[in-house]
């Protein structure tokens, strides 16, 4: 079976990951589950082939830049078949790679359980929205599907700097630029300096990775423009200490002014393992009012979980209050809720009353 056959049978088989990795046979992931495809155990040339037919199947991608620096992430489409994700790398000197199968077109929003307030983002005209979570946890897709929402419903230039592009999005009601990092331009921080000056209303910038970037992101929110965006950070909490924590210490103070100012949303998302297979969404939503702004900017981040909790009636949702959800529709287990959970101990008090 060539590699082409083998991503197209993934496909029909509804796989998300696969991963090629010389001493195990082609694997992919169900739900939480790695498997094995079959029972051939791979050898470094065997991966070396497949991810050459992969770069070839990528329009010819070069290798180069992969076999110079070790690492390179990328997507591609088969005709017919799927989108696909990929990331290849170097270990333990010979190569490998993880491929994730993108959908050609957006799932429905409550496919994917995804709360309604979340799309409402789509309607802000200016700020900065972040979706956070664990790899895999679903941000990508759910940004992809705020962009969407505006693209169909006004009129707007959007521009979106992704590593790789994932979901295309045609032109609609909206004018959609879509600029990949290492191919269109050769970093966030370039390319987001460039797009200030490219009449964007909407900016999707794929991840905040480094002080530089998210400070002209937050530049971007201030002046008028709607930025989207992601971390590897869980819970709002974190997700601001992690912002905030990336400039100087001199710098700070300023930082968190700024942020109290332009934040208007955190959305961190977790995949728990269902009871009767595949992941179940658990959210923690936190809106920015004046509450959340003064702790912000008076650096008393520690308090936000107690604000999200009491403001259920602004749309906001704690996480153990969403995981706790689930528990109680019979979703998830008792084990996976309390693994999952901020506060474990609270929580066990709660279920036990």
């Amino acid at each position: 079976m060539n590699t082409q056959e083998l991503l197209t049978s993934m496909v029909k088989m509804g796989i998300a990951d696969v991963f090629v990795i010389t001493g195990r046979p082609i694997s992919y992931k169900q739900g939480s589950v790695v498997s094995p495809f079959d029972d051939k155990t791979l050898t470094p040339q065997d991966t070396q082939e497949i991810i050459e037919q992969i770069y070839a199947l990528a329009n010819n991608r070069p290798m180069e830049r992969f076999l110079e620096l070790g690492d390179d992430d990328f997507s591609f489409a088969i005709k017919g078949v799927s989108r696909f994700r990929v990331n290849t790398y170097r270990q333990r000197g010979s190569l490998a790679a993880v491929i994730r199968v993108v959908s050609f077109d957006l799932p429905k929003p409550e496919d994917l359980s995804i709360p309604p307030g979340v799309l409402e983002y789509a309607n802000l005209r200016r700020g900065l929205v972040l979706v956070t979570g664990p790899a895999g946890s679903g941000k990508t897709t759910t940004l992809a599907m705020i962009i969407d929402r505006i693209n169909k419903t006004r009129s707007a230039h959007i521009i979106t700097l992704e590593n790789p592009i994932e979901f295309l999005h045609r032109h609609e009601m909206s004018l959609v630029s879509q600029r990949e990092i290492n191919i269109d331009t050769t970093s966030y921080a370039v390319a987001l300096k460039a797009t200030l000056r490219q009449s964007p209303n909407v900016i999707l910038i794929g991840e905040l990775r480094d002080a530089e970037t998210i400070s002209i992101a937050m530049t971007a929110a201030e002046t008028g423009h709607l930025v989207l965006s992601t971390l590897h950070t869980l819970g709002a909490t974190n997700t601001v200490d992690r912002l905030v924590d990336s400039f100087s210490p001199t710098q700070q103070g300023q930082v968190r002014m700024q942020l109290s100012m332009v934040l208007e949303a955190v959305v961190s998302m977790q995949l728990i393992p269902r009871i009767d297979g595949g992941l179940a969404p658990a959210f923690e939503i936190m809106q920015c009012n004046s509450a959340i702004k003064n702790l912000i900017r008076e650096g008393r981040t520690h308090q936000i979980p107690a604000v999200i909790n009491t403001s259920a009636d602004e749309g906001m949702v704690g996480m153990d209050s969403s995981l706790l959800d689930l528990y109680r529709k019979g979703l998830i287990s008792r084990e996976n809720m309390l693994t999952h959970a901020f506060a474990p101990e609270s929580l066990e008090k709660m279920i036990s009353l």
